[in-house]
Parts: C-alpha cells; structure tokens; sequence
C-alpha cells in the first residue's frame, strides 16, 4: 500500500490509487440502440452510411441550375419552368435543362442536373405559385447553395462514438444517423447499499428519542445509479447481530450477486462499529486528508465484489462517493472521463477550512451577475459532515487544498458542477 501523510494520514490521491488499481473492467456486450442510454461504450461505433447519405435540399424552393439564375435580380427576374415536385423521401432524379426548375422541399434528394437551390422567399410566387413557371428575384450567392452535399459530416466507416463515451441522447441520435443499429457496451456495476447503525428508522416511521431517520440508503442509491450503475440491494442493518453478514452471503452470488458493496457507518473508532467487526479482515481502514469523509475502508473481497465503507454522516457519506466511489463505478464501466472537470470561481464570502485537510464544501453558486459567478457554503454551517440539510442547496463541491486555513471573498476555487 502507499505511504501516509504525517500524523497517520492519507492523501486524498494514495486512497484513489489503491481503488483504482483494484478495478476490473465488467464484460462487454451488444445492445440495440434503444436500449443503450446512460451505458458506457466499450468498442468503437463506425458509421454504415454517410452522413448526409446523399445530396439533399437544405430549403424549401426550386433545384436550378445556377448559370440559369446567376443574373436574377428584383429588377431583372429570371423565368424557370417548373417540370417535378420532390418531396422529402422520394427518389426521384428528374433531368433539368437550360431553362427548368424542380419545386423541392427540404431533405429531397437533389436532382443531378441541379447544384443550387432557390428559397420559395426569392421568387416572386413563393410557394403559392410554384408549380408552373416561377420567377426568380434574388439569385443564389454561389453554386452548391442550400445543397447538402453527401457525406459532409461522415463517411461510411468513420467513427462516430470512442470508446469509453458515456451514451446520452446525442450521441445516440448521431449514431442512428449513421445508420448504426446496435452498440457493444459495458455492464452496468450491480451495487449493493447497506446503511448500518442502530439509530436508524425509515423516514416517517416511529422512533424513539435518540433514533434519526435513514437517509443514506436513498442518497446513495441515487448516486449509484446516476454513474450508471445498477442496486441490486438497499438494506439497513444494526450495529450488532448478523445482519451484515446475512447482506453479504446474499450478494455473492446469485440475482442479487454484487459487483459492489457500499456500506455507511460502521468505519470510525467507535465501540459499535459493524463493518469493522464484520470486515475487519477484508479492508484497509484508513484515515485521509479530506473533511469530511476522514475515515475511509476499502478492500475486496474473495468473491472479487469491492467493498467500499463509507462514513455515516450524510455529507461526508456523499463527498466519499464522489470522491472515490464514482471514480471506481466509472472505471468499472470503462468511461474514459473518471472525474468531473473543474471550473475556477471567485469566493463570494468568506470561509474557513481545516488544517491539513483537503476541504470538499457543498457549495452554491451565485449567478446573479452574468460577467461574474462566484460560489459559497451551501449553508451557513460550512461543511460539518451532519449537515445533510444543506445537501439539497448544493450543486457542486468547492474544494479548497490541504495548505490552506481560510478563503476569502474573491480567491479563486476549484469547483465541481454536480449534474442534476
């Protein structure tokens, strides 16, 4: 394993690299285009046709042969007569001579004998009067205008998609037209969530004093499956008893088998500390240089399912995902992009942050003034790691280095947009 910073501590990026290092990219299959959104590319996607697939309009108007037209003027027109009518998705390809027009509409193939198009709002009868002789007012700027040559944008065989792309609705849009018809894609990770402590109650259930509602399983959940993954299972479990253990036998194998298992609580040095006694044996529990989500244990399992154990206050629950589960899901997937990019904005106030600690803040953002955005705590609290509360005023984290005890208004920080 890496070294530690002073004091027993972790740097944020010796505890990123042993997770890393432990990923084993998930098998690859084939899918329809349909039904690959939100997965992640694992082979090159090559157009089967061009794209445009043919010369086509790109207006509503006349295909006309430009020296026919090159001269027209609102003073000096030019009479066409019109001899076809094309419209989109047909296949036609009427001869035009000196003299002649094809009415056309956007997307229509564009006759041979035709390298410009004339705008229904250049002629004098518009489409109104377009199906005999046409007069033309305005000439086109040059040959090829309004003409969608073939194979602009791609050529049969070009790649559309690299791999490790993330497929969303553009890129899949881009793929169809290329005629693409299916996509070899990762496994979506199978993630097990398992929220540990005693003190835990379903949101709206009844609890006694010193009893809080569970937050963590639905937080988690959520993230899992906005970096594509896949929950398997969301149990909560005491601090004593076989609760965890029951979650793991069930999560080895089987319709519940998990790539994945993502504990909160249970890591710190308490008495009570389920994931240790359990796990103990499995896992590297460590102390790292980040606030919040100081205590930190990670390992794998025999089965080769990565346990991830995650502090049990809310914010730091969801700073430690961000900071070294989400890398790992997307590593598992392939994704050629593991982190978020980073903006630089001034701090709209002042904050301090802890000593020789890498401090990730939920931040907002001040977009009031367009010229200038700037950031601070999405709360008044700071980063306290109990402040889940304040989770659903931000939208990013502000992270300020280890080395640094303060920020002040105007200093340039780090930021990372959270998708919504």
């Amino acid at each position: 394993m890496s070294g530690s910073l002073g004091g027993g501590l972790r740097s944020v990026e010796e505890q990123l690299a042993d997770v890393l290092a432990a990923v084993r990219p998930l098998p690859a299959r084939t899918v329809d285009l349909a039904d690959a959104d939100g997965m992640t590319l694992r082979d090159p996607a090559l157009a089967l046709g061009g794209i445009p697939a043919f010369d086509n309009s790109a207006m509503d108007g006349f295909a006309v042969r430009f020296d026919d037209v090159s001269g027209a003027s609102d003073a000096r027109p030019v009479e066409l007569t019109v001899v076809a009518d094309l419209p989109a998705g047909g296949s036609d390809d009427p001869p035009l001579r000196a003299g002649q027009a094809a009415r056309i509409m956007t997307g229509a193939p564009v006759p041979t004998d035709a390298d410009a198009i004339v705008p229904f709002e250049d002629t004098a009868g518009g489409l109104e009067d377009s199906l005999r002789v046409i007069r033309v007012l305005r000439a086109p700027a040059r040959p090829g205008a309004f003409v969608r040559r073939a194979h602009d944008d791609l050529r049969p065989g070009d790649r559309v998609l690299e791999p490790g792309a993330l497929l969303g609705a553009l890129q899949l849009a881009a793929a169809a037209a290329a005629d693409v018809p299916r996509l070899t894609v990762s496994e979506r990770p199978r993630v097990a969530i398992v929220a540990t402590g005693s003190e835990l109650v379903e949101p709206g259930a009844p609890r006694t004093h010193g009893q809080i509602p569970e937050s963590n399983g639905l937080l988690l959940a959520a993230l899992v499956r906005a970096a594509g993954g896949t929950v398997v299972a969301r149990e909560r479990v005491d601090d004593d008893g076989p609760g965890l253990r029951h979650v793991l036998e069930r999560t080895a194998a089987g319709d519940d088998r998990a790539d994945v298992l993502i504990t909160s609580g249970g890591v710190s040095a308490g008495a009570y500390e389920v994931v240790k006694t359990e796990l103990g044996d499995a896992l590297r529990f460590s102390r790292v240089a980040m606030q919040p989500g100081k205590p930190q244990a990670f390992g794998v399992l025999p089965s080769g399912t990565m346990v991830f154990g995650l502090p049990g206050n809310p914010v730091s629950a969801a700073v430690s995902f961000e900071v070294f589960v989400r890398p790992a899901l997307l590593a598992l997937q392939g994704r050629s992009e593991l982190q978020r990019p980073a903006l630089r904005l001034p701090a709209g106030t002042a904050w301090r942050t802890p000593p020789g600690r890498r401090q990730y803040l939920p931040a907002a953002i001040d977009r009031s003034d367009p010229a200038r955005w700037t950031v601070g705590p999405a709360t008044a609290g700071g980063s306290g790691s109990h402040l889940a509360g304040g989770l659903s005023r931000a939208e990013a984290y502000a992270i300020v280095p280890a080395e640094v005890s303060e920020v002040s208004p105007g200093d340039l920080v780090d930021v990372l947009l959270l998708e919504g």
